[in-house]
């Protein structure tokens, strides 16, 4: 293990911090020197120093081995987390030393779950870091392992594993350097018309690029204490259910749609599922809240139900609508969003819709087997068989996957949460959805949560954007050797 290898190119992550955290000083430049410019300055000339040092002083390599490939990943998202507490705990106000952590975390895994009481009381200048270490987080360090790949000759598989998994490569049928391209043009092409949608439909600038990039990067950080609900706009809600429904789709699907590629949108098996179980749960909870009147009618129900059954499936966390007052069937959906989520390849997180399909169908060939014994049943998506090691890995994930959720629900109760906040808050924060129930509702925060609490959701956001093994790999002192 080359640690000054690894350091090296954590060092390049650095750098690209340290050009945002300089972005946000000009935005406070621009802003009349709000009270972030300075915190974001010396923010980003610290951060430019720390990853100087090592791109002078450790020399090139052309080859990556396996474990320098999961170290340099998983230390790229943890270094970033540190180093994006700078501009916080320089600033002051409501972040002590384990809300800046919480908030850069949550920022940089696309989480979007806040400790803050007043978001509209921070500086603009720092908003926009705020929703900037969200849109690195969204596409940020997959972005970084691409654009290495090429540098590793034979050893794919440290990078691809961690970051990008093999379902996510399946709609990838391109060199390196064109997934890069593709992959850039997708998420700043969304982001920027997501940006001018929310512009024309009333939003002044600042705020529809924060709420866009928000969106994009299916994080749910917003610049007013109320989430959406601040605007009570079904034209802007429209266009956010449009954008996140569509950042929860495989990248590389989309690029097929718009460039007139085969395997696009309506061909995608896994796509129609993932826009069947919305539909399904929007009517399904529009039902609910009409049955139970908590809205006067079905098309305001269905309104509240659409935009939510998005937000949390997509693991965006954006809301306009206390969910806590809803029906307990309406909370069981959404639980069960938080849990499956959108597809592998795209910026959300959770179990992913993938995984589901797949599960169904081994579930489904199992049943038949016992039907048929002598008979061979393949589990395929869009007509292409998967091998073994992908049906073992999909079953292996989601064992893991609930058991963390188990064993964070009883971190959480211990420390003092009641069961539903223990629970949804370790779902929220696996899936990198944000709100949960209880007292960490869509119109709730965090900031009541003990320290412990904290660092517990902090690690499970972890674990769930780097998909439990390439963290938990570091921890095995074998695997140092």
């Amino acid at each position: 293990m080359r640690f000054n290898v690894v350091i090296r190119y954590i060092g390049m992550i650095l750098l690209l911090l340290a050009a945002f955290m300089l972005l946000s000083a000009g935005i406070s430049y621009l802003n009349n020197v709000d009270t972030a410019y300075f915190p974001l300055l010396m923010s980003s000339l610290l951060t430019l120093l720390m990853g100087c040092f090592p791109m002078i002083f450790v020399p090139r390599s052309d080859h990556i081995s396996n474990k320098e490939g999961y170290c340099i990943v998983v230390g790229a998202w943890i270094v970033s987390s540190v180093v994006g507490t700078f501009p916080y705990l320089m600033w002051g106000g409501e972040f002590s030393i384990i809300n800046a952590w919480f908030e850069s975390v949550s920022g940089f895994t696309t989480t979007g779950a806040s400790i803050l009481n007043n978001v509209e009381g921070l500086p603009q200048g720092l908003q926009f870091w705020r929703m900037s270490t969200c849109w690195m987080g969204g596409i940020g360090v997959v972005m970084f392992a691409l654009v290495i790949l090429p540098a590793i000759g034979k050893s794919k598989m440290m990078l691809s594993n961690v970051e990008l998994s093999s379902m996510a490569k399946n709609n990838f049928h391109y060199r390196s350097q064109t997934v890069v391209r593709i992959v850039l043009a997708v998420y700043v092409g969304l982001t920027a018309v997501t940006t001018l949608a929310l512009k024309i439909a009333g939003m002044r600038w600042f705020d529809a690029l924060a709420h866009a990039m928000s969106a994009c990067s299916t994080c749910g950080f917003s610049t007013k204490n109320m989430s959406m609900a601040f605007f009570d706009s079904p034209v802007m809600e429209i266009i956010l259910i449009v954008a996140m429904t569509l950042a929860g789709v495989h990248f590389g699907v989309i690029y097929a749609t718009v460039s007139g590629k085969p395997n696009n949108l309506f061909r995608s098996e896994i796509t129609r599922f993932y826009f069947a179980v919305i539909a399904v749960a929007s009517v399904a909870i529009a039902i609910s809240l009409t049955v139970e009147d908590v809205y006067p009618s079905f098309i305001e129900s269905l309104r509240y139900a659409a935009f939510h059954v998005s937000s949390f499936i997509s693991t965006t966390g954006l809301a306009i609508a206390d969910c806590n007052t809803w029906t307990a069937f309406t909370m069981m959906i959404l639980i069960f969003c938080s849990i499956v989520c959108a597809c592998a390849g795209s910026t959300a997180g959770g179990m992913k819709m993938d995984r589901l399909v797949l599960a169904i169908k081994m579930i489904r060939n199992r049943l038949r087997s016992q039907q048929h014994p002598n008979a061979i049943f393949r589990t395929k998506v869009d007509g292409l068989p998967q091998d073994r090691d992908m049906l073992n890995s999909v079953m292996v994930f989601a064992v893991a996957y609930m058991m963390i959720i188990v064993i964070g629900t009883l971190i959480n109760t211990m420390l003092g949460c009641d069961l539903m906040t223990g629970f949804s808050a370790c779902v929220a924060c696996m899936g990198n959805v944000g709100p949960g129930f209880g007292d960490v509702g869509s119109m709730d925060n965090y900031s009541m949560m003990s320290n412990g609490v904290k660092i517990n959701l902090t690690l499970l956001m972890l674990l769930g954007r780097l998909e439990i093994f390439g963290l938990i790999q570091l921890f095995f002192i074998r695997w140092w050797r």
